[in-house]
């Protein structure tokens, strides 16, 4: 008889095949490839390894987050080009650490789109040149951002339990280390009222079942590589009796030794009675909801 550890991981291994967005009837499909149509009215989710996504709403505004593309080691070498990722209107940064913050300035500068972050970041940003200040505008845990009126989507800076510091060559090839603001996850709410939470990087912390009950998010991005952010054990936990969202894809592992943490073990760490349904897919591959 097979023991429940056996259970657990043959179920793991199943749902890292492609299986895990297959588990109940829902109205989302299994990841499909990239470039694959946007479903009408609905809510695209791309994700590009470790915490880089792309997100278009059901009214057609394009959103990256935490774009590290051209050499992050998990993203497909089709999208290692900053031009295959189409127009983007807007760009949120989630803190200054290189794997989040790499490509912002190349493609704010592309699509003069302004890059969203932690408040203190763009100000280093834009005294240092970075960016020009109308591309890095000032945002603050728990403001409420309408960057396209009242009726398109709406960007909440939230709490997240990390670090933000910003590493950079000055003119002269120095290396230079700056303070860049407190790091922050973002709510994401959809034209259709559907809400993202992306969770940056983060640790557990007691006030994740305050926003929950504040925001109510469809969908949380969240860390579970260990190390740096939370292991997979805690992203479950928090997942599974804190935030309670429909849906949980996990991110930020298995891009360095140290984040060691795997969806299977997040899976097993749900374990069976969580009504929370679990999406893997690979980097390159997308979500409609």
């Amino acid at each position: 008889m097979k023991t429940l550890c056996s259970l657990l991981l043959t179920a793991a291994a199943a749902a890292l095949a492609g299986c895990a967005g297959m588990q109940a009837a829902a109205p989302v499909p299994p990841a499909m490839a990239g470039g694959s149509p946007i479903a009408a009215g609905k809510t695209e989710v791309l994700w590009l390894g470790q915490a880089s996504v792309r997100i278009t709403t059901p009214g057609g505004k394009v959103i990256m987050i935490d774009p590290w593309l051209t050499s992050n080691p998990k993203t497909p070498a089709n999208w290692k080009q900053l031009s295959a990722l189409g127009k983007l209107d807007a760009i949120l940064v989630t803190h200054a650490h290189f794997d989040h913050f790499a490509d912002a300035p190349a493609l704010a500068k592309m699509h003069n789109a302004p890059v969203y972050g932690p408040a203190g970041m763009n100000q280093t940003l834009a005294t240092y040149g970075i960016l020009p200040a109308e591309l890095a505008p000032r945002f603050g845990k728990g403001g409420t951002i309408m960057p396209w009126g009242p009726s398109g989507p709406k960007i909440t800076a939230v709490r997240a339990e990390h670090s933000s510091e910003l590493a950079f060559k000055d003119a002269a090839g120095k290396d230079i280390v700056l303070p860049a603001g407190e790091p922050v996850g973002f709510i994401i709410e959809m034209e259709n009222g559907f809400k993202v939470w992306h969770m940056g990087d983060t640790g557990v912390f007691g006030d994740m079942r305050l926003i929950g009950d504040m925001y109510r998010p469809d969908l949380v991005l969240l860390p579970i590589g260990n190390h740096f952010v939370m292991s997979p054990q805690d992203a479950a936990m928090a997942v599974r009796e804190m935030i309670r969202p429909k849906y949980a894809i996990p991110i930020h592992y298995g891009t360095t030794p140290q984040l060691r943490g795997t969806p299977a073990e997040f899976i097993g760490a749900m374990g069976t009675s969580s009504p929370v349904r679990v999406l893997v897919p690979e980097p390159g591959q997308k979500y409609d909801f």
